[in-house]
């Protein structure tokens, strides 16, 4: 709650913790699977489904895999005037339906093959985060004004990528660090 000049502010952060799978890798291994699946079956000149299959559920399948990071979504948003309630739960689901990719706090086997067809189905850098939520929060009636930081704690890279952005209003956020 900010108060200032006689008026009242209410404002909300939070920090989602969610999973990404860099859309580049996903591209090389893919590359690298092609490559290695063209070696093994180069002396044939056609191959059978079943062939294909177990050639798959092999080691040869994961010959590359793709990296993926933890990341986190980092949200502050602004109630307009009329909101009557504070929804951090709202907030969080929104994040967490638009990103597709939450971070697993028990997992079983089946949890976790679950977990890995959503990060393969939802390729993301840290820019494509920042705008699918900043999409996301432009929908919402509710907030006058937000700002978002996203970062993907790189798995492979010596860096972490990091993304923001803001609703870009006149004396509004300008930029959430």
């Amino acid at each position: 709650v900010l108060l200032a000049e006689g008026k009242t502010d209410l404002e909300m952060a939070v920090e989602v913790p969610y999973s990404s799978t860099c859309p580049c890798s996903a591209a090389l291994a893919r590359q690298k699977l092609q490559q290695k699946f063209n070696a093994d079956f180069s002396s044939q000149e056609s191959v059978s489904k079943n062939d294909i299959s177990e050639w798959l559920r092999s080691e040869n399948g994961t010959y590359a895999t793709p990296h993926s990071q933890r990341s986190h979504a980092k949200v502050k948003v602004k109630l307009t005037n009329d909101t009557e309630t504070f929804d951090f739960s709202a907030l969080i689901s929104a994040i967490e339906e638009t990103l597709k990719t939450p971070v697993q706090t028990a997992v079983k086997r089946e949890d976790e093959q679950a977990f890995a067809e959503l990060n393969g189905q939802n390729l993301m850098f840290c820019e494509d985060a920042a705008r699918r939520l900043k999409a996301r929060l432009e929908e919402d009636a509710n907030y006058s004004d937000y700002a978002l930081r996203v970062e993907h704690y790189e798995s492979l890279h010596a860096h972490d990528a990091v993304s923001s952005a803001v609703k870009g209003i006149a004396g509004g956020y300008s930029d959430y660090l």
